[in-house]
């Protein structure tokens, strides 16, 4: 193996979760935060939980919305 390519490795990573849960594993970066976690994830509650990042959730909505509203236009002008 080549010598001064791999990043380093850091032992003590610590993750932080958007729900306030922290952990340590191994990883390239010192820190990591992220959105989900094994503590908050609806597969590992059971608890169903809307994520909405950036407002997807009413973009598709909105889409959806037009959707009707051009499919009702058509039927009028039957």
């Amino acid at each position: 193996m080549k010598k001064d390519i791999h990043p380093k490795y850091y032992q003590k990573t610590r993750v932080k979760c958007a729900c306030g849960n922290s952990f340590t594993l191994g990883s390239t970066q010192e820190f990591i935060k992220t959105e989900i976690c094994s503590k908050c994830h609806p597969f590992y509650t059971g608890k169903e939980r809307a994520l909405d990042t950036v407002g997807q959730v009413q973009k598709f909505r909105k889409r959806l919305e037009k959707k009707k509203q051009i499919k009702n236009a058509r039927k009028s002008r039957k």
